[in-house]
């Protein structure tokens, strides 16, 4: 039986891609992989297993020039030495008491539901075909959930609503948070804080995934990694081996959870990332997590957009390419112009990665909060009609101005659909309650908070 993801065949062509990205000339593989398409004219793929398996083997036997590892290492000390200057690393004042720090946390929650919500319905699609199906039932631009009324029968069949919740996600069927993996890992790595607390393990992290988490509901890296995991490969390999996907948005959409429980800390919160992305990820996509995660928690205290991205960048090595794809978003001029003037210049420069990549996504998702100015409904809306992996960018864009606005100033159009309810395979949490959710969180963030030297707030009953 083939799986996708699992494929070697399917892995071998995204491998390839992966491979020239890190600079590796791959001319002779790649004509071992057109070998392979040639054949699968006379044969079946399951023929073709073994063939592609060896190509992969090869490939993950080469190095990466040494430019790269330099640049971009993955271990947590050396990420730390890349970064300069640390000494000159934002410090953060307090986070405000448990009334505030509450609020933030429950609207990161609700923030990041609303985004994923809103994205999920046409997740993949181009930015263009979202203009299309929009403006068929005069829906352009976007400043609401999606709705399949007045949406022409001939469109919905070029352009169905994603198979896995999306009819479920449209305006007039929400019943709650459908399942969704961007909230599947928050709730997870909450799990994960409330089980092992704040000396957590990358093992401990993929034997909660063994446990709690059904494969079918990882993708990507994550499928390849949880795979590389039940064959008794421990982090770090469990990212590497095999994985063509291991700089694609996985990890990034892990971040949240890191953000809430290290409110104003930026620093340990990027380290909590770094331990969860280095499971399934290597490089950018464990940048990806450690920025969003630092971006989080640095939310609770700086209010100032432009401010927030500095921040995230001190946690990421400067001459990686996620640095730099960050750094030309802040470059441009985005407040000064017409949103999708602002797209058509991240297509031109970022264009060429996959849909689900961390780099192409990561400064869509800046640029939209840059944008956005703070406006919950701008925001997520921007970054959804942006294309690409839309839930995800709702859902991460959501998640940081929920934190940085709190639950009682997001926009009850956005959140009382919710009905304060997520849906979830994940064992133990469906149907799980946003508040009890951010009551749990706020609780594990005390712990964290105590356990590095400060004291309780207040008791987490009083909410």
């Amino acid at each position: 039986m083939i799986i996708k993801y699992l494929d070697y065949i399917e892995r071998l062509e995204f491998e390839l891609i992966q491979s020239r990205d890190e600079g590796l000339d791959v001319s002779i593989e790649q004509q071992l992989f057109a070998d392979i398409q040639e054949e699968l004219k006379n044969t079946s793929a399951e023929n073709l297993q073994s063939e592609a398996k060896q190509v992969l083997q090869d490939l993950a036997s080469r190095s990466v020039p040494s430019e790269l590892t330099i640049n971009e290492p993955d271990e947590l000390q050396a990420i730390r030495r890349a970064i300069r200057p640390v000494e000159n690393e934002s410090i953060l004042t307090s986070a405000g008491d448990s009334k505030s720090q509450y609020d933030s946390i429950l609207g990161g929650w609700l923030g990041r539901a609303g985004g994923c919500l809103l994205g999920k319905p046409i997740e993949r699609y181009h930015r263009t075909v979202i203009r299309e199906m929009l403006k068929s039932n005069n829906e352009w631009p976007l400043d609401n959930y999606f709705t399949q009324t007045g949406m022409p029968k001939n469109l919905l069949e070029k352009y169905p609503w994603k198979r896995r919740g999306g009819f479920e996600s449209l305006r007039e069927n929400i019943q709650c948070m459908p399942e969704d993996d961007d909230l599947n890992y928050t709730m997870m790595n909450l799990y994960v804080m409330e089980s092992h607390g704040t000396e957590f393990s990358s093992d401990d992290i993929g034997n909660a995934w063994m446990k709690k988490l059904p494969v079918f509901e990882v993708f990507t890296a994550e499928r390849v990694g949880y795979q590389n995991l039940l064959n008794g490969y421990s982090p770090p390999q469990s990212a590497s081996l095999m994985n063509p996907f291991r700089e694609w948005i996985g990890a990034q959409i892990r971040a949240d959870l890191w953000g809430y429980v290290n409110p104003g800390d930026p620093r340990k919160a990027a380290e909590y990332a770094w331990r969860d992305a280095r499971v399934t990820h290597v490089r950018t996509g464990i940048y990806g997590e450690m920025f969003f995660a630092a971006v989080i928690a640095a939310a609770f205290v700086e209010k100032d957009i432009r401010k927030l991205m500095l921040i995230g960048l001190e946690q990421v090595p400067p001459e990686s390419r996620f640095s730099k794809a960050i750094h030309f978003v802040l470059e441009l001029p985005i407040e000064n112009q017409p949103w999708e003037d602002v797209l058509d210049q991240l297509y031109h420069e970022f264009g060429h990665y996959h849909w689900v990549h961390t780099i192409n996504n990561a400064a869509l998702t800046v640029a939209s909060l840059l944008y956005g100015a703070g406006d919950y409904e701008k925001t997520v809306t921007n970054a959804v009609m942006g294309g690409w992996d839309t839930d995800c960018n709702g859902a991460t864009s959501g998640s940081i101005l929920g934190v940085l606005n709190g639950a009682e100033a997001l926009p009850s159009k956005w959140i009382d659909p919710l009905k304060n309810s997520v849906r979830s395979s994940l064992s133990g949490f469906d149907n799980s309650s946003f508040t009890d959710l951010a009551r749990r969180t706020l609780s594990v963030a005390q712990t964290v908070k105590s356990e590095n030297g400060g004291s309780t707030l207040v008791e987490i009953d009083d909410f």
